[in-house]
């Protein structure tokens, strides 16, 4: 079995000084699978829907009252989103000169941006077909962009791109609310759900790095993600219903890679130590019925992003992830 450990993306962190520490952090304490961090404690340019605006292609974007509005061209804060992304792959460039290995890179999914920006006129675009058509496809065109920056900074790494989607069940169970806040968006239906992923995934695989997705809710559709093309999935076992448990291990079987969120995201009040954790995570194994030697290509993690975590326990989350995998490797 091939297990390496890394972390989901963000991490705590308010200013330039602290993003370098987590980034030299995500290099030295996961070094199998290093990540460029996110720190939303910079402000909304820096937040999961602020990075993912970097990205987007051709669309602007500007900061309301309410939250990100999509208009026609990049207001102050989507600038300021874009050069925070371009400061943080230089950073990048500069601490990682003479890297070789996987290297991780994480973005916010079509349906969860579709649930977290309005449109022009108002209410999310969630609400219209033809705008979050749009939005799934700037985005994949953007990450083909990112991509070859990536590789072009970074010559060495060989890439993935974990695509987040929190927001994903919400979506597909008609739970996101109105701008009113007194009604639900409609369902969205699974066909439709997967055919945004796979724009996104497809732009993923053409650029070269493979796209696992992230959904850290109870009812994580991994079924749904794998079939829109991830190659693999990344879920928080704290809060996984035990019904997407044959999921992940039909995922394992098949040779997808499958991160488990073992690790707490927050500081714990006793906090675990590697062998619980090892022993939690073969626990798990073995109900799926699998052998720890034969599981395929397995990845620790914390449970979640840790920007919510203090300093000194989102290092520690990183280093007993690392530990964690190294015991699973020799079991």
């Amino acid at each position: 079995m091939t297990v390496v450990a890394t972390g989901i993306g963000s991490m705590p962190g308010e200013d330039a000084t602290a993003y370098a520490e987590a980034l030299r952090l995500a290099l030295g304490e996961t070094p199998d699978l290093p990540f460029l961090p996110e720190l939303p404690g910079r402000g909304a340019p820096a937040s999961m829907t602020g990075r993912a605006l970097a990205v987007v292609a051709e669309l602007g974007a500007d900061l309301q009252p309410a939250g990100w509005r999509l208009t026609d061209a990049p207001g102050v804060d989507h600038r300021r989103a874009r050069s925070l992304l371009a400061q943080d792959l230089d950073l990048l460039e500069e601490q990682a000169q003479g890297f070789t290995g996987r290297l991780k890179a994480q973005v916010a999914g079509p349906w969860t941006l579709a649930a977290t920006v309005e449109r022009p006129k108002g209410d999310r675009v969630l609400a219209d077909h033809g705008a979050r058509r749009e939005l799934a496809q700037a985005l994949a065109e953007g990450l083909r962009d990112h991509v070859a920056d990536l590789r072009r900074r970074v010559p060495g790494a060989d890439l993935l791109v974990q695509v987040d989607e929190p927001a994903l069940p919400a979506v597909l169970a008609g739970g996101v609310p109105t701008a009113s806040g007194l009604h639900r968006h409609r369902t969205v239906h699974p066909p439709e759900a997967s055919q945004a992923l796979e724009w996104v995934f497809a732009a993923v695989r053409e650029a070269g790095a493979p796209p696992v997705a992230h959904c850290c809710a109870a009812d994580a559709p991994v079924d749904l993600l794998l079939g829109a093309g991830a190659q693999g999935v990344s879920v928080d076992l704290d809060v996984l219903r035990v019904g997407a448990y044959d999921a992940l291990a039909g995922a394992l079987e098949k040779g997808h890679a499958v991160m488990l969120g073992v690790v707490p995201a927050t500081d714990p009040v006793t906090p675990p130590n590697d062998d619980a954790v090892t022993e939690r995570v073969l626990r798990v194994l073995d109900m799926l019925g699998l052998d720890p030697q034969t599981a395929g290509d397995l990845v620790v993690t914390p449970s979640c992003g840790l920007a919510g975590a203090g300093a000194a326990w989102a290092r520690r989350a990183l280093a007993l992830s690392e530990r964690v995998a190294r015991n699973l490797s020799t079991a």
